[in-house]
């Protein structure tokens, strides 16, 4: 079981973080991959529904939750096409029918036990009310860790994604060179995104054996906040959402704050061998519509639609782009038996598309039979 976001609470902005890591987790086939030491499941934190405290509180005031019915069948419904371990973060002394109801869904259960191919589906395309055309295809992300400075975001992704790709060494005459990325063109002009490259300061004579070995690593600071190094895996427990310098911390000798640019132009993390990125925060903000696909023991394919945005959605992907992903070991026609999951609807045969309006911050799920 891998932990693989910040805390969770109960705020739609911690929930829509979970998108982008959990597909590039499934991406990478690692839900349910086998390890030494049994499979692997990505832990997305407890749901925080029902009676709860506030965040870093143990013993009350109590409150109930404050995401809406809706943003709750939708954290549900992801936790369980992603087979997230379900860890229910309330009171149980104060379990209502509606909390429980969503926590019981037995077709989600049924998905996050049985279910195979949990993926992330890209080929959709979403309207909002006002019948503005969105882009049909969603590009995958890989995991960002949001860090926020001065309207910028700096995140780990695989060396061998391009946007780890543009690092390079600014000189400053007569002052430490700066490490710098072109992130966006504006009037004409390339605009970069810099922090100053330091040398590591020394902490022990045991620090000093491996001196030798280091001479290529470095610091990366930040000129505007005093004794603050760009760090790879900050230790402060922090929420899902929250971006304010995440992965800036106290300099200090240790791997996680220790940096390489190589020859490829990449800025690689001698902690986690990931390397840097950075796009505009308005970029790296979680709208729009998503989907997720599994499929079930009885030939069963099960399709998520998500609305991202504040206002609704009408969302729609066509049976045959199931067909690519899936094959024709469960899509044999172009019509399906459909019923949605959580209304319980049968929506009877449908051909050639699936389409459905999804509230704002809400979710439907199909259950299909092709």
């Amino acid at each position: 079981m891998y932990r693989i976001t910040g805390d969770d609470w109960d705020n739609w902005k911690d929930v829509s973080t979970h998108f982008t890591v959990t597909s590039a987790f499934a991406a990478a086939n690692k839900i349910g991959a086998t390890g030494l030491r049994g499979k692997s499941w990505p832990d997305l934190d407890m749901l925080p529904f029902g009676w709860l405290t506030d965040p870093g509180v143990n013993q009350g005031p109590h409150r109930p939750c404050n995401l809406t019915f809706d943003e709750q069948k939708a954290q549900m419904t992801l936790w369980s096409m992603a087979k997230s371990p379900l860890i229910y973060g309330g009171d149980l002394r104060h379990l209502d029918n509606s909390t429980f109801s969503i926590m019981t869904n037995p077709t989600l259960l049924k998905i996050n036990y049985y279910s195979k191919n949990n993926m992330e589906f890209h080929y959709v395309s979403g309207e909002t009310t006002s019948n503005t055309r969105h882009s049909g295809h969603l590009s995958p992300r890989y995991p960002v860790n949001p860090t926020k400075h001065d309207g910028m975001v700096v995140g780990l992704t695989s060396c061998t994604n391009d946007q780890a790709n543009g690092w390079f060494v600014f000189p400053q005459d007569g002052k430490s060179d700066h490490i710098c990325r072109i992130y966006e063109t504006e009037n004409g002009k390339n605009v970069s995104f810099c922090l100053g490259k330091t040398k590591p300061l020394l902490a022990s004579d045991d620090d000093i054996m491996e001196k030798e070995e280091d001479q290529t690593k470095f610091h990366l600071a930040v000129a505007d906040i005093n004794d603050s190094c760009l760090d790879a895996s900050a230790s402060r427990r922090r929420t899902a959402s929250e971006v304010k310098l995440l992965m800036f911390s106290r300099c200090k000798w240790h791997a996680r704050q220790m940096w390489e640019l190589n020859d490829k132009g990449n800025l690689v993390s001698s902690y986690s061998r990931l390397c840097a990125t950075v796009e505009s925060s308005k970029e790296a903000g979680i709208t729009g519509a998503r989907a997720w696909i599994a499929t079930g023991s009885k030939g069963e394919i099960y399709l998520a639609f998500f609305n991202l945005d504040s206002v609704s959605r009408k969302i729609t992907a066509r049976i045959s782009d199931l067909e690519k992903v899936l094959g024709t070991t469960f899509v044999r026609k172009h019509s399906c038996s459909c019923s949605e999951v959580w209304s319980g609807r049968n929506l009877g045969l449908l051909e050639e598309e699936i389409s459905a309006a999804v509230n704002p911050h809400g979710c439907v799920v199909f259950e299909l039979m092709c």
